[in-house]
């Protein structure tokens, strides 16, 4: 029962994350049910949600060719930083950890359900004089670093914040930035799962499970996402989001 859940969680995980972000609200959790401790937990879904990443970029390659000039900039910034935020998460106790996560878990439901107001505010700001312009630029990519890091350390809300620093770098095809958010996810969980594979922090059996059903649901939902109405999969994953975050302010100070 607990490999069938685990299967079921990383498929709706991949799910979500390709047409909406929030996957790891359902398969973070679905660890900690399965018994993995709060950071091995943490590090598995990074392992768990990278195919998924992988996959559902591919899926959206064509609506990502038109910025391929970016990738390279971007990859080299969320992999760097990536690899900081997973040094991060290696230097805090499973007690830390766990009182930090319900704090985490609302950031990243917080950033969820406000996201589409936040990026249309930055969309509505655009523009400006070439050297503001110039200054921004330098800003957007300074955010970038800062997103980078916090996904090495959390992987929950990372495709809210990447969609949010996309929305302020000028872009405003969903597709597009769905596509480009799935490749910086990948390159930061990629190096963040290198990083804890050489310190032993991930379980393999349970994470691989769940990873068997992200990618499955990561790439279907990709190919299909122009045929999906995403409203009530948002919906979904606030109610749970908000479960979830309330359950683990419970479980960390009742």
């Amino acid at each position: 029962m607990t490999e069938l859940l685990l299967f079921i969680a990383g498929l709706l995980g991949g799910t979500v994350n390709s047409l909406a972000g929030g996957g790891s609200f359902i398969v973070f959790p679905a660890l900690l049910f399965a018994g993995v401790p709060p950071v091995l937990a943490n590090a598995s879904n990074t392992y768990a949600a990278l195919p998924g990443y992988v996959s559902g970029a591919a899926g959206y390659w064509k609506s990502v060719a038109p910025y391929k000039d970016r990738l390279l900039i971007y990859g080299i910034i969320a992999a760097v930083f990536g690899f900081v935020g997973a040094e991060l998460l290696l230097v805090v106790s499973d007690a830390q950890f766990s009182l930090v996560v319900p704090w985490l878990m609302a950031f990243a439901v917080a950033l969820f359900i406000f996201g589409n107001r936040i990026n249309g505010a930055l969309r509505s700001h655009g523009g400006g004089r070439t050297g503001m312009r110039a200054l921004g630029a330098v800003l957007i990519l300074v955010l970038l670093a800062g997103v980078s890091v916090y996904g090495g350390f959390f992987n929950a809300g990372l495709g809210i914040l990447l969609l949010a620093f996309l929305a302020l770098a000028g872009m405003s095809d969903m597709h597009a930035m769905n596509g480009l958010k799935l490749f910086i996810s990948s390159t930061i969980a990629l190096v963040a799962v290198v990083r804890f594979i050489f310190n032993g922090t991930i379980d393999w059996y349970h994470g691989s499970i769940a990873l068997v059903g992200v990618t499955i649901g990561g790439y279907v939902a990709a190919r299909l996402a122009r045929h999906i109405p995403t409203q009530w999969i948002r919906v979904g994953v606030i109610i749970y989001g908000i479960a979830m975050t309330g359950y683990f302010f419970w479980r960390a100070y009742a």
